[in-house]
């Protein structure tokens, strides 16, 4: 346990020009509005993941996505939270035409080990994506010896 890393905690080299942590700090204090609004260039959503014995529970942060724009997929497994979000924006006043368009696209892969595939629900409330997966019953694998 000793050698896991923090979630997106990238050592920075101010060195060779990695200042993209310095330019997030630097485009929050100048964009408009309040609270600050990050980039999410190298950024994702973040997850929790449970163990709780008979089922694994995910939660995953999704603030401002709807369920159109999730795709969950489990295979063997490896179970895929994708995000695929389009924006736009027009604004039309006195023969000026303005559009603005975003794209974000994210993706986070979590192996569970004796995840089953049946029974598996999800739900989207809040922001919070909330996902139950059972695990497969381990076959007993214990032999009786017979002593001479």
């Amino acid at each position: 346990m000793a050698g896991l890393i923090p979630f997106n905690k990238r050592k920075s080299n101010w060195l060779s020009g990695d200042f993209d942590d310095f330019r997030n700090v630097v485009d929050d204090f100048f964009s408009e509005g309040w609270p600050f609004r990050r980039s999410l260039a190298g950024d994702t959503f973040k997850i929790d993941v449970h163990d709780n014995g008979d089922e694994y529970v995910i939660e995953a942060e999704l603030p401002g996505v709807n369920k159109e724009e999730l795709t969950l997929t489990l295979d063997e497994g490896k179970l895929e939270i994708a995000v695929a979000k389009e924006e736009s924006k027009e604004d039309k006043s006195k023969n000026y035409l303005h559009r603005e368009r975003r794209s974000v696209s994210m993706r986070r892969c979590i192996y569970l080990a004796n995840a089953a595939d049946k029974d598996v629900k999800a739900k989207l409330e809040e922001g919070i994506l909330h996902i139950s997966i059972p695990k497969k019953a381990k076959p007993d694998k214990t032999i009786n010896i017979d002593i001479d």
